[in-house]
């Protein structure tokens, strides 16, 4: 950790939410239907996001619940085995791990089938959250899955609102996965229903589609979704690269061009980077210099991840990253 981040006595980013078993196919660019057999995958984007942030040297704990099952022990032992604290897990004897079958189709667009009725992670109670460990964050990332249904959404609400006033900056990635509300419009409610209450928010270019109506990728659209408590916007663009947005300064920051395998963790790695960086230097939104620097490094990370199958096996090191952009 860099000097100035062992100052505050605060390192750790603690990730809230859910963590899974992706079923991938054996085949790639066919239905669920079709798929012959499947292989199983650690998943989760706020867990993705604490291993990426491990990979990369930094300090990451995860808070959620996991089912009293073979498949939650198999996935508490590989945050463990990934160097992420599991101080904030929980398991649940009712209630099954979460399962989802996820396909990419011929068209390049992924395909969810979720089994969660409900699901362990949906089953957490604000009493029931360590939140010795949520205090000591320096940063409190999360998604939106945990707001879709009680207990976990006041769980969620519970978290932040401790994360906060213990001075913790808040992260806030939608990860909007339509399959798992009951409807786009109850989605979309309730993910901008926290909106306010973050420093740092990522949205993907369909999210931003999503939230704000509009088919268009730029920078008015972009700042639809601009609230006065932000720090920064990140919109991440794929293959064209991701833009920023501060009080003072926004622009865009070019992609790294990698053979694509599969794009299932991108995003989750991006924000790890980021934060990684953010958590040894705060100061970096205010500075655009800095910011466009750590953002080289995040896309980088992105675009590793794309580079193999599964987000987990695919998350980088940061030597791995320094080579891909010393040798772009």
């Amino acid at each position: 950790m860099a000097p100035n981040g062992v100052v505050s006595g605060k390192t750790l980013i603690v990730s809230f939410g859910e963590m899974l078993i992706d079923f991938v196919p054996t085949v790639s660019g066919v239905s669920l239907a079709e798929a012959p057999g499947f292989l199983k995958a650690p998943g989760g984007a706020p867990a993705n996001v604490a291993i990426a942030v491990s990979r990369l040297g930094g300090k990451a704990s995860f808070v959620g619940k996991l089912g009293d099952d073979d498949f939650g022990r198999m996935l508490a032992d590989i945050l463990k085995q990934n160097g992420v604290s599991g101080d904030g897990i929980l398991f649940d004897e009712g209630a099954r791990t979460a399962l989802a079958f996820v396909t990419l189709r011929a068209d390049g667009e992924r395909e969810f089938m979720f089994y969660r009725n409900p699901s362990a992670d949906m089953l957490l109670k604000p009493e029931e959250l360590n939140l010795d460990l949520i205090r000591s964050a320096k940063v409190f990332h999360y998604g939106s899955i945990s707001l879709i249904v009680e207990p976990c959404r006041s769980a969620h609400l519970k978290a932040m609102e401790v994360a906060k006033e213990s001075g913790a900056l808040l992260s806030y990635d939608p990860n909007l996965r339509l399959p798992l509300w009951p409807s786009a419009d109850e989605a979309r409610k309730q993910i901008l229903s926290i909106w306010d209450k973050a420093d740092i928010i990522k949205v993907s270019d369909v999210e931003l589609e999503f939230l704000t109506g509009s088919d268009k990728i730029d920078d008015e659209t972009a700042m639809k979704l601009w609230r006065p408590n932000l720090t920064l916007l990140l919109v991440t663009l794929g293959e064209k690269g991701s833009r920023y947005y501060t009080k003072n300064f926004h622009g865009a920051v070019d992609a790294f061009h990698v053979n694509t395998v599969d794009t299932t963790g991108a995003g989750d790695s991006f924000v790890g980077a980021l934060l990684c960086k953010i958590v040894e230097d705060p100061t970096i939104p205010e500075n655009e210099s800095k910011l466009r620097e750590v953002l080289k490094f995040a896309n980088a990370c992105g675009a590793i991840t794309t580079t193999k199958k599964g987000a987990i096996p695919a998350l980088p090191a940061e030597a791995d990253v320094l080579a891909l952009i010393n040798g772009a």
